[in-house]
């Protein structure tokens, strides 16, 4: 469980520092995002793979909360928030659970 720990701490630090200057720099995402998508071409399968990983992401936290409000409403911040949003999630979730099972199937 502490590698899972780090790794959430790794990926959600990392993250933090990459995004704040190039929210800074162009803080609308969307067109540039869903613009790659439409013009085909490699970053636009990437983009519309990663949008695929936003909609399991949001899917699985939605799942995990039996369908709640609180947890559609976390599943709608898991879709927006992505990784930056996961990894903090799961290491919340990873103290309040015994083993990596219990934290990934709930």
């Amino acid at each position: 469980m502490l590698l899972i720990r780090l790794l959430c701490v790794v990926i959600f630090a990392s993250l933090s520092v990459y995004t704040a200057p190039v929210l800074l720099a162009e803080p609308n995402l969307f067109p540039a995002f869903f613009g790659a998508i439409a013009g085909g071409g490699w970053q636009g399968q990437f983009n519309l793979d990663f949008l695929f990983m936003l909609t399991l992401s949001g899917l699985y936290v939605g799942w995990r909360h039996r369908g709640t409000p609180a947890g559609l409403a976390l599943a709608v911040v898991a879709f927006l928030g992505g990784a930056m949003f996961l990894s903090v999630y799961l290491f919340v979730q990873s103290f309040r659970c015994k083993d990596v099972r219990t934290l990934l199937v709930g």
